[in-house]
C-alpha cells in the first residue's frame, strides 16, 4: 500500500475515533441534563419532608455529620467525557500521520487544494480544542468540535478528494508553507471560537427564558459557563485568529507580487479575505472601544465564520480566479 492511499485510511480512521468521542459527549451532555432534572426533583422531595417534620431535617441512622456514600444531589459521573477527550487526541494523532503522509506522497507542504485544507483545517480545530482543555476545561465544546470535525473530513473524503500530486509552478514557493499553513491555523481557531460563540448565544437564550431552551433535553446547558464566561474565550481565540489571518493577507500580497507582479489585483479569493479581515477586524473594535458584548458579539462572531466558510467552499467552487487550486 503506497503513502497516499494509507492516508486516505487514517483519515477515515480519524473521523471514525471523532465519531465515538461525539457520542461519548453526546451522551455525557444528556447525563448532565438528566443529573440537573434529578437534583431538582430530590430538592422538592426533601423539602416536602421537611414540612411535614415540622421544618426539622430527619436525623441520620448513621450519626449527625456522618458519611453516607451517597452523591450529594445533581453530582454525575464525568467518566463519558474522559472518554471522548481521550479519543479526540486519538482522532488528532490519527490525522497528523495522515497530513504527513499525503504530503511525503505528493512532495510538498500538504495544504495546497481543498481536500488537504479540510485536513489540515480540521487537525487544527482539534488540536485547539484538546490544547484549550489542558489549561482549562472546556469538555462542554466537545460534542459540537468532535461533530463538525466529523462533518468535515467526510466531506473532504467524499466531495473534495484529490490525488495527491505535485502542483502548478505558481505554487512551487516557500509560500505556499508559510502563506497557506498559517491561513489554515487561523481558520481551525476560528472554527472553536465560533462553537464557543454558539454555546454562548444557546446559553443566554437558557438563562433568559427561551421557550425553546427551557425543557429538560437542554439541562446540561446549566453545567456550563456563564455566557460572559464563553464570551471571554471566544475573543481571545478570535484575537489570535484575527493575527494570523492579518498576516495571511500581508503574506499573500507579498506572494502574488512574486508571482504575478501585483500586490493586489481584486481577485475573488483575495477580496474574501480581505472581507473576513474585516468582519473580525470590526468584531474586535466594536467589543474593545464600543461595548458591543453579549449576544450581540456572538453574532459578529457567527457572521465573521459564515465569511470564512464561504471564502473556504463558494469562492473556490463558484468564482473562477487565480485561486481556483481546489483541484476538482
Amino acid at each position: 500500500m503506497d503513502l497516499a492511499n494509507l492516508s486516505v485510511l487514517l483519515v477515515w480512521g480519524a473521523a471514525t475515533a471523532l465519531a465515538v468521542a461525539l457520542i461519548a459527549f453526546a451522551v455525557d451532555l444528556s447525563r448532565l441534563s438528566g443529573a440537573k432534572v434529578d437534583a431538582r426533583d430530590a430538592a422538592r422531595s426533601r423539602e416536602q419532608v421537611l414540612v411535614g417534620a415540622g421544618g426539622a431535617e430527619p436525623a441520620s441512622p448513621y450519626g449527625p455529620g456522618a458519611d453516607t456514600g451517597v452523591a450529594a444531589p445533581g453530582a454525575v459521573n464525568r467518566k463519558l467525557a474522559g472518554i471522548g477527550m481521550s479519543v479526540t487526541w486519538l482522532a488528532a494523532a490519527l490525522l497528523l500521520v495522515a497530513v504527513v503522509l499525503r504530503g511525503v506522497a505528493a512532495g510538498r507542504a500538504p495544504w495546497a487544494n481543498m481536500y488537504e485544507f479540510t485536513l489540515v483545517g480540521t487537525f487544527v480545530a482539534v488540536a485547539v480544542f484538546v490544547g484549550v482543555n489542558t489549561r482549562r476545561d472546556v469538555r462542554f465544546l466537545g460534542a459540537f468540535v468532535t461533530g463538525l470535525g466529523v462533518l468535515f473530513l467526510v466531506l473532504a473524503q467524499q466531495q473534495f478528494f484529490v490525488e495527491a500530486m505535485g502542483v502548478q509552478p505558481a505554487l512551487q514557493k516557500y509560500w505556499l508553507v508559510i502563506h497557506v499553513g498559517v491561513a489554515i491555523c487561523a481558520t481551525g481557531i476560528f472554527t472553536v471560537a465560533f462553537v464557543t460563540s454558539v454555546l454562548q448565544l444557546l446559553r443566554d437564550g437558557r438563562d433568559n427564558g427561551s421557550p425553546l431552551l427551557g425543557s429538560r433535553h437542554w439541562g446540561w446547558l446549566d453545567h456550563t459557563p456563564a455566557p460572559a464566561a464563553l464570551e471571554s474565550l471566544s475573543f481571545r481565540l478570535n484575537s489570535v485568529a484575527f493575527v494570523l489571518w492579518t498576516f495571511t493577507l500581508i503574506g499573500g500580497a507579498i506572494w502574488a507580487e512574486d508571482a504575478w507582479g501585483r500586490y493586489w489585483g481584486w481577485d475573488p479569493k483575495e477580496v474574501w479575505s480581505f472581507i473576513v479581515w474585516v468582519v473580525y477586524a470590526a468584531y474586535l473594535h466594536a467589543r474593545t472601544t464600543r461595548g458591543w458584548s453579549g449576544t450581540r458579539a456572538a453574532w459578529f462572531v457567527v457572521a465573521g465564520y459564515a465569511c470564512v466558510l464561504f471564502n473556504f467552499t463558494g469562492v473556490n467552487l463558484i468564482f473562477n480566479g487565480k485561486h481556483s487550486y481546489s483541484g476538482l
